[in-house]
């Protein structure tokens, strides 16, 4: 079997932490025996080999001048809230140009299947080159897909018109899932299909207290609270930041080492000065994967304090809150999106209502003074892991629906 994927996010380069799930996706296919060839936008940082564990990577240009590269890779969006304009201005470039490159990449390669991952923009060229090439369209959809969906009467008549044509969907959530069945996906071949994690790049193991002072300046006695993402409304910082007045009155040497680079981070920091906790945090910036795996494998307490944004966007399921599992912490995170699909709160971690700061405090100052209790929640994550979300148990599930759609 062949897959052609169309998509607009991958890691640029060995170790970096963006959109890591495509990747490993596609390597996770490719592992159950299907010839992958993933299609994707020019970026300027992309350094990768034309096959790379097994998957052939393709690179499309669509920018008529530099300064319009914006398509893809987290660029085009300003904090997940509203494209850039100069995002919108090249949006036409890219779909041609997608479109154009997807087809030509289909005469060459021959696929089986055409999967565009996130249902907007990639949908639309991949329904095009699917129907062009008489093959099976799917469909993965992975969260700002479908709130850009669910915000005008155009995007959803779009929506519409490639779920019409879609013999495979699949929703990283079940949230997801219900959403898009109000977009038009049909019942019948619409399926929740949650993330997965590199249960061997993120574990408990890597639990380094000395690593962590010396390399952020954080003492390896202080309770050390972790949250990791991008700096964007719907990841929640802004409120986990609003706790820490809270939480010093009862840890004053508590530490939150932040991980992340983002649109927001000067209004984080307007906030760290607002609340005079500048002592209390860490902000390192964008971290190597690796590094990213020994920060949370040593945190005490991980915090996903994932909330809705103004306009509705909210992470499909967290690639965060996943590696936290992985690694065995004690997880704080909010009960919204698919969140609540992996986790129970009170048995693989504490769930909150999404923007309750009360909660959220309280919530992390109960596993900080329970750690007996805490390391119990982290060993239950991991195991819940183990036995359902890794990434080899995630893809053969889609294997079997590219099986499914073929008819083999």
């Amino acid at each position: 079997m062949r897959v052609l994927m169309l998509a607009t996010s991958f890691p640029k380069y060995a170790g970096d932490t963006t959109a890591p799930f495509i990747a490993e996706i596609a390597a996770g296919v490719v592992a159950h025996g299907v010839a992958v060839r993933i299609l994707l936008p020019h970026h300027r940082e992309f350094r990768h080999e034309a096959i790379e564990r097994g998957v052939e990577l393709r690179i499309f240009r669509y920018a008529p001048h530099p300064s319009w590269a914006l398509w893809g890779y987290a660029e085009a969006l300003q904090a997940d809230v509203g494209l850039r304009r100069r995002a919108l201005y090249v949006t036409p470039f890219a779909l041609i140009a997608s479109t154009w490159s997807l087809w030509r990449q289909a005469r060459e390669f021959r696929p089986d299947i055409i999967h565009g991952h996130w249902l907007l923009p990639n949908g639309l060229p991949a329904m095009i080159v699917a129907w062009l090439c008489r093959v099976p369209l799917v469909i993965s959809m992975h969260g700002s897909d479908v709130a850009m969906a669910e915000r005008t009467s155009i995007y959803r008549r779009i929506a519409g018109w490639i779920f019409g044509r879609t013999h495979l969907a699949t929703a990283c959530s079940g949230d997801l899932h219900q959403r898009a069945l109000v977009l038009g996906a049909d019942p019948a071949t619409t399926i929740t299909l949650p993330y997965g994690v590199a249960a061997g790049e993120f574990r408990p193991e890597l639990y380094d207290r000395e690593w962590i002072a010396q390399r952020f300046g954080i003492a390896a006695t202080a309770p050390l609270l972790v949250a990791v993402g991008r700096f964007v409304t719907k990841k929640g910082f802004q409120h986990l930041l609003r706790t820490l007045p809270t939480l010093r009155a009862i840890y004053p040497q508590l530490r939150l080492l932040l991980v992340g680079y983002g649109d927001l981070h000067a209004e984080y920091t307007a906030i760290i000065a607002e609340l005079g906790v500048a002592a209390m945090v860490v902000m390192p910036g964008q971290l190597l994967r690796d590094e990213v795996a020994r920060v949370i494998a040593s945190a005490d307490v991980y915090c996903v304090p994932s909330v809705h944004d103004e306009l509705g966007n909210v992470d499909g399921l967290p690639n965060a809150l996943l590696e936290g599992m992985a690694a065995g912490r004690a997880i704080v995170a909010s009960a919204v999106a698919g969140i609540p699909d992996v986790i129970t709160s009170g048995e693989h971690g504490l769930l909150v209502p999404e923007g309750d700061e009360t909660q959220l405090a309280a919530a992390i100052s109960q596993l900080f003074a329970n750690p007996e209790y805490a390391h119990q929640l982290g060993i239950a994550a991991r195991n819940q892991v183990s036995d359902a979300l890794t990434w080899s148990r995630v893809t053969a599930r889609l294997v079997a629906g590219y099986a499914k759609v073929c008819g083999r």
